[in-house]
């Protein structure tokens, strides 16, 4: 398997309902991306990034370049599979994903429906 070829029957996602999905896709709206795929493709900069990222907000946008070489599936599914979190939506050339992290403050945690 090489660096942009998945086996999607390993992927460790977490399971989140439509409904679920549904309120993440609206809180995204209003965040930026904080991690962006350059010409350099999916990396294990990238990897440790998104989980940086992840454990910070729980809910991450991530912007794929116009000189990116691998495809935005491709990229959502391996960044998916490396920091065992879950696709909320593939739009543009953006990825929302969302991991939850019960080491948060109370406050900072994204309460799911």
């Amino acid at each position: 398997m090489t660096a942009t070829q998945i086996d999607h029957e390993t992927v460790p996602e977490t399971r989140i309902t439509s409904k679920q999905k549904k309120f993440l896709k609206g809180l995204g709206h209003s965040i930026s991306p904080v991690v962006t795929v350059g010409k350099e493709g999916f990396s294990e900069k990238t990897v440790k990034a998104t989980i940086l990222e992840l454990s910070r907000h729980e809910l991450i946008k991530i912007k794929l370049g116009k000189s990116c070489p691998t495809s935005k599936q491709d990229t959502a599914d391996l960044l998916i599979a490396r920091s065992s979190c879950s696709l909320v939506q593939v739009i543009g050339n953006t990825i929302l994903l969302f991991k939850k992290n019960p080491d948060l403050e109370k406050d900072k945690q994204i309460q799911l429906p």
